[in-house]
């Protein structure tokens, strides 16, 4: 009996052994299985930078042609020459160079009219530097709406992709058109023309700060003409709603309200701008035709040449100066920054009544520019900034309606409200010594 336990407990343990072994050996088999069945089969795997054109063909539509420069820059080349929106390029490439499908409907289909393939909706020609072409092709959507179908020409399989992925690329001359009205680099334009009502504006940059070269050398407020760069830069083409012989009709008997010309690098390119009522219409140097556009632009180029002075007395932006003299009459005040602390004649000061002093002579704004009326000036005002690298000097006399004042070397001046300069002379006679420490 012991004998027969024994062989019994013997060939339960062998037959539990090999299910185990058989368990193990086999799981990693169904696991490959399960992936190659969740991973769906890629369509196209390109490197995008050797992609040198794409042709865009669409049922009943012109057919698009792309083609890379020498440069790396995308243009249309067909149906007409025409610079290209190299973002909207740039996505279509993320799209086409690592296409992956949903998955594989049929490996070798043998009726491609019942997925749309026989005359595909759309067809994408992607060639490559070797002048290798792949054609993609789009039919129908699926019966769910979500996906499309899809193949390779030459390619028996039938795929379904994405309803996402044909919106990627199923685009017509219109969406990859550069719709710019000017294509200069907004980053390196440094000068800028305006012309408006007779009178001609020019400026110039230096870094990021803007200059008024014309009619004569004045401060310009840079954030003012920086707004007008920004927006002749913005300013696009809507294709959707042109209509080239009635724009161009109607540009050609609107009134003209600004001319604009900007330069970079790469040369000069100008806008005209005129007004029909309260509809605005453009035409540029850089593409063809006459185009209505937003009243944004039209309002920034008509402004006078006062809008885009600057009006600040003090270029002091958000820095705390490092020095802060001013006399005004018999009473006189010096004020040195160490660090947070603010220093006169060796005795610390308080630094919140010194804070609002120097917040009053950086609000200090001109509400006009006269022409005269500055002599014998009554109050010195004097700031040092940038450790000491920039000093900026104004002199500032009493007027019959308020203030005149003048920035040392400029023949500028600057009129300024009595409530202004008052506010400035109440700020300084509150300056008072800091607190001594607790003990």
């Amino acid at each position: 009996m012991k004998i027969r336990g024994l062989v019994v407990a013997a060939v339960v343990f062998f037959i539990l052994a090999g299910i185990l072994y058989w368990s193990e050996h086999r799981k990693p088999a169904d696991d490959t299985v399960k992936a190659s069945a969740d991973t769906p089969p890629a369509i196209l795997k390109l490197d995008s930078s050797s992609i040198t054109q794409l042709d865009l063909k669409k049922m009943n539509a012109e057919t698009v042609v792309l083609t890379k420069t020498e440069s790396g820059k995308w243009q249309i080349t067909q149906p007409k020459p025409f610079g290209a929106d190299q973002d909207a390029v740039s996505s279509m490439l993320s799209t086409l160079s690592a296409l992956n499908s949903e998955r594989l409907v049929e490996d070798k289909a043998s009726d491609l009219k019942a997925y749309g393939l026989d005359q595909p909706a759309l067809e994408v020609d992607v060639t490559g530097k070797s002048n290798k072409t792949q054609k993609l092709l789009l039919g129908d959507d699926t019966p769910t709406g979500s996906a499309v179908y899809a193949m390779l020409a030459g390619d028996p399989r039938v795929f379904t992709v994405a309803s996402y992925t044909k919106n990627s690329v199923d685009k017509g001359l219109n969406d990859v058109r550069d719709k710019r009205l000017l294509t200069v680099n907004s980053d390196k334009i440094s000068w800028l023309e305006i012309v408006r009502k007779g009178q001609t504006i020019e400026f110039g940059r230096n870094k990021d700060l803007w200059q008024i070269l014309k009619p004569k050398p004045l401060r310009a407020d840079t954030s003012q003409v920086s707004e007008v760069v920004r927006k002749l830069t913005d300013a696009k083409m809507n294709l959707s709603t042109a209509d080239l012989k009635t724009d161009s009709a109607a540009f050609a008997h609107a009134r003209p309200l600004a001319n604009a010309k900007v330069m970079d690098e790469s040369g000069t390119q100008s806008l005209q701008v005129r007004k029909d009522k309260d509809t605005y219409y453009v035409k540029s140097s850089a593409v063809e035709g006459a185009y209505k556009i937003d009243a944004d632009l039209g309002k920034a180029l008509d402004k006078s040449l006062d809008d885009f002075r600057g009006k600040k007395l003090f270029d002091l932006g958000y820095a705390d100066p490092g020095k802060v003299e001013i006399r005004s009459g018999s009473k006189a005040y010096f004020l040195t920054r160490g660090g947070e602390d603010w220093w006169s004649n060796g005795k610390k000061m308080d630094a919140d009544s010194v804070q609002s002093l120097v917040s009053k002579l950086r609000d200090l704004t001109a509400d006009k520019f006269p022409e005269s009326g500055f002599a014998n000036p009554t109050i010195e005002a004097s700031v040092t900034s940038e450790d000491g690298k920039h000093v900026e000097k104004v002199q500032i006399v009493k007027s019959s309606d308020g203030y005149v004042a003048k920035r040392e070397n400029e023949p500028a001046l600057y009129h300024l409200s009595s409530s202004s300069i008052d506010d400035i002379q109440k700020a300084a006679d509150e300056i008072k010594p800091a607190a001594p420490p607790s003990k």
